[in-house]
């Protein structure tokens, strides 16, 4: 219960990689630090992290496409780093699977309280939103594993999702047939760490619905409601 969380830096910038290593350690947290993607897949295959601190700006491998591919594997938290402020960047960083995203420069306090900031969030989820001898929910041929975190479409095709992802759509499926608004939303899947006007519920939504194949110019199963939110249009089923 007591374990020191486990945090990867991922920076070309060596100043940068030894300032961050040693504050999380100053603050009570292991860290590890490296230059580029190759360097971060061979820490992830040699041990366990919590989070991953990722640069957008990477020599070979950008840091959008690490994301992209860590993110089709793993729910591990990734929060981005980039010299960028452009909110296109901000929601392009979120689309492929980042939770939350810090542009630099930036106080290495603030860091560390996003970092709390999502390892709460990814703490607090409970193992099973369903009742507690549901292990898995059945909606519109889709299966939500409750275990794994997994999605199964029709086909059988298996979707690891993001731990934002998951959590948005364990809400849908608690919530089936009924209009959720933005606010409530946030309310469900963030919680106290939602900010006033956060539209980072929209980009959430979007991702989940590429994820279901439901990205249309008129979406069928998650379902925009105009001035009011979103509904997820399907009967869930919950299996033992």
């Amino acid at each position: 219960m007591n374990r020191a969380e486990h945090i990867l830096i991922v920076d070309d910038d060596a100043e940068i990689r030894s300032l961050l290593r040693d504050y999380l350690e100053r603050n009570g947290m292991r860290a590890e630090a490296v230059a580029d993607g190759h360097g971060m897949r061979a820490a992830l295959q040699r041990g366990r992290f919590d989070l991953v601190i990722l640069d957008l700006m990477l020599p070979g491998e950008d840091g959008l496409t690490l994301c992209r591919d860590l993110r089709a594997h793993s729910n591990l938290p990734v929060i981005m780093l980039t010299a960028r402020g452009e909110d296109t960047d901000r929601i392009v960083g979120l689309e492929m699977g980042a939770d939350d995203y810090v542009p630099k420069p930036f106080n290495p306090r603030e860091l560390l309280a996003r970092i709390k900031a999502v390892l709460r969030r990814v703490q607090s989820l409970p193992e099973s939103t369903a009742p507690v001898d549901a292990k898995r929910m059945r909606f519109a041929g889709w299966t939500l594993d409750l275990t794994t975190h997994q999605l199964s479409s029709p086909k059988g095709v298996v979707t690891p999702l993001s731990s934002g992802e998951y959590r948005l759509l364990c809400v849908f499926l608690e919530h089936p047939n009924r209009v959720l608004s933005r606010d409530q939303l946030l309310d469900f899947t963030r919680g106290r760490e939602a900010t006033p006007f956060d539209r980072s519920i929209d980009v959430q939504v979007g991702r989940l619905r590429r994820r279901l194949g439901d990205a249309g110019r008129e979406p069928a199963l998650i379902k925009t409601v105009r001035n009011e939110g979103y509904l997820l249009a399907a009967t869930v089923e919950l299996q033992k």
